[in-house]
């Protein structure tokens, strides 16, 4: 169908290029009002605004543009539209529509605190139709005609083009925080902060979901107040004042008490009525979950991509100090380090006592930084407990921090050490049918940290059943949980897992174990200069003078005659027998022969097999 334009004026006279444009601008009824049949009557012109300096605000280019044009004395002529509009061609260079199937509302929302925008140089200034952004749009011919067309007041292009500067006396746009579906002038990192939600459908959660929480809160307390509400369920207290309000409606919750008047709802102290009793026993009845509201599944998983623990830049001198009182050898750091930078799993084996567990405990301090761990997670409607406080150690706000959301919990990177008590079951969601929700696997809970297998080889559950366990999540870095409707869920695993064992490798596991796990690494017993170096440092945590001439001693005395080899925990665990016995008796510890020699006789004990009609002997050595 044919577009129909404005037509020009009668009369002759030159066609400026301003009156050209104008005449190939479609126009609508919005945009085209009636002119006045007797100019006398129109409105008069409107006073132009003063800037604070006292003078008029000079017009802008369109406004001048308008006032060159001939005045219109005959009534326009009518206007036909096309019923089917057509599609807006973006001029080349501009960004694509916004689509809302394609954005990634979970990972724009969760970025990092606002900074100062990046240089521009080198980038196109747009045009005025592309600076006009929704707002505009959203206003069409309401506007005046330089606002559409006229350039951003705030004196630079969004674009990194430049822009003709504010006028006197501006102060600049209202700042608005960032919301989805919009464009963010923030640098993009790969920092994961979780922005304090300002509704229910930024938090991810729905208004009856958030109803149950609160009324849970309540039931299980008693009485609480609007503000205590908030704390228990970590959102804002304007959010949940919301929720308290459409429950008073539906008079489920009443008012008991409050403080002063003007301060706020908050303070009132809410309890439940009579009429929610069944509504609250169907709650009940789906799960009895009573804690801060859970984050979407979605949002968890792109958070675990953002504070990934593959790809670290750990160095040996960052790693020295980070061991504690560890005596570590040159051939452990050369093993543990490239293992950490990779992020994927490392085999420890050797004998007993020789401090594996403990280097692994001291590998996750060479991270730096700390996470985001949520407290719980929303899954297909069920709520799964994340936030464990024997694993994850939660890290203080500094002052002046940016706020964050509080269903979030900042604090360094886990390690989870599990051992002979592990079993099959506990590598899935746990299910409890009292509570009616999960408590997240031991793997789950160390994502973005670290995860060690100890003694492995001595668990319930065989040797060969755990390595097929782990055969997919280490192939591919995502594991497989199942709920207890059957329905299975892909979850990230992202975990520095260890194997540690003191057990014949050989016996325990196979090449395509070993072919999964990259980083193999024997620890080794000490020799006798790091024996000495272990049992001094020792003595100056237990507070005891270091005598070497003692030590000496007690490797002529006990440890040469019955070849008895070293083990790195030898020297703590004797010198706690000696501060022991010294206290028995009365006197300072101190690395006495006698005292060494009845410590010797109470810890180095072996058990010989008794003969079918003998009884059990133990003989010290």
């Amino acid at each position: 169908m044919t577009d129909f334009f404005r037509r020009p004026p009668p009369g002759p006279g030159p066609s400026s290029p301003d009156a050209e444009q104008d005449l190939n601008r479609n126009i609508t009824p919005l945009e085209t009002p009636a002119a006045p049949a007797n100019p006398v009557l129109a409105a008069p012109p409107r006073a132009r605004p003063l800037a604070p300096s006292g003078q008029p605000i000079a017009a802008t280019p369109s406004e001048v543009s308008a006032r060159a044009r001939p005045a219109q004395s005959a009534p326009l002529p009518s206007v036909i539209f096309d019923p089917m509009p057509r599609p807006r061609v973006p001029p080349p260079g501009a960004p694509p529509p916004f689509n809302e199937e394609n954005l990634d509302v979970q990972t724009e929302r969760r970025t990092a605190p606002p900074g100062p925008p990046p240089p521009s140089e080198g980038r196109p200034a747009a045009s005025a139709s592309d600076r006009r952004g929704p707002d505009a749009e959203r206003r069409g011919a309401s506007a005046p005609e330089g606002d559409r067309r006229g350039p951003s007041p705030s004196g630079a292009d969004r674009r990194g083009g430049a822009a003709p500067p504010p006028p006197q006396g501006y102060v600049g746009p209202e700042r608005r925080g960032f919301r989805r579906g919009e464009a963010s002038d923030a640098p993009a990192t790969n920092r994961f902060w979780p922005t304090q939600p300002r509704t229910l459908q930024e938090a991810g959660l729905n208004t009856t979901f958030v109803e149950e929480l609160v009324l849970k809160a309540i039931f299980f307390a008693g009485e609480m107040r609007g503000m205590d509400v908030a704390t228990r369920l970590q959102l804002p207290t304007a959010l949940v004042d919301e929720v308290i309000e459409g429950l008073r409606r539906q008079k489920y919750i009443d008012i008991r008490g409050g403080g002063a008047s003007g301060v706020g709802r908050s303070t009132m102290i809410y309890q439940l009525t009579t009429f929610v009793t069944d509504v609250l026993r169907q709650i009940l009845d789906r799960n009895r979950y009573n804690g801060p509201a859970p984050v979407p599944f979605n949002e968890w998983v792109a958070a675990v991509k953002q504070q990934t623990v593959r790809g670290n830049r750990i160095t040996r001198h960052r790693m020295q100090d980070k061991f504690g009182d560890l005596i570590i050898r040159d051939y452990i750091f050369d093993g543990i380090g490239p293992a950490m930078n990779s992020g994927r799993a490392i085999f420890f084996y050797g004998p007993p006592g020789n401090g594996k567990t403990a280097i692994c405990q001291g590998m996750v301090n060479c991270y730096d930084g700390d996470i985001f761990v949520p407290h719980a997670l929303l899954i297909d409607d069920f709520v799964v407990k994340m936030f464990d406080a024997n694993i994850h150690r939660a890290v203080e706000d500094e002052p002046g921090m940016p706020s964050y959301d509080r269903r979030w919990v900042r604090c360094r990177r886990p390690l989870v050490v599990v051992g002979g008590e592990l079993t099959l079951e506990m590598l899935d969601l746990v299910y409890t049918p009292e509570v009616k929700y999960y408590e997240a696997p031991f793997q789950m809970k160390a994502t973005n940290g670290m995860l060690l297998i100890d003694d492995f080889g001595r668990q319930k559950v065989s040797p060969k059943d755990l390595l097929n366990r782990w055969i997919v999540p280490l192939e591919s870095d995502v594991d497989m949980l199942t709920l207890h409707t059957g329905k299975k869920i892909q979850v990230p695993f992202d975990v520095f897992a260890a194997f540690s064992t003191n057990l014949d490798p050989s016996a325990l596991v196979d090449d395509a174990f070993l072919r999964r796990v990259r980083y193999k690494l024997e620890v080794q017993r000490p020799d006798e200069e790091q024996f000495h170096e272990i049992f001094q440092v020792m003595c100056k945590k237990r507070g005891v003078p270091y005598d070497a001439r003692a030590v000496d001693y007690l490797i002529d005395e006990h440890y040469r005659p019955a070849h008895r080899p070293f083990a790195a925990c030898q020297p703590r665990d004797l010198l706690d027998q000696v501060i022991d016995m010294a206290n028995y008796q009365g006197t300072t510890p101190r690395l006495d022969p006698a005292l060494l020699d009845a410590a010797v006789r109470s810890y180095f004990v072996r058990f010989d097999k008794p003969e079918p009609s003998a009884p059990t002997s133990a003989s010290a050595r």
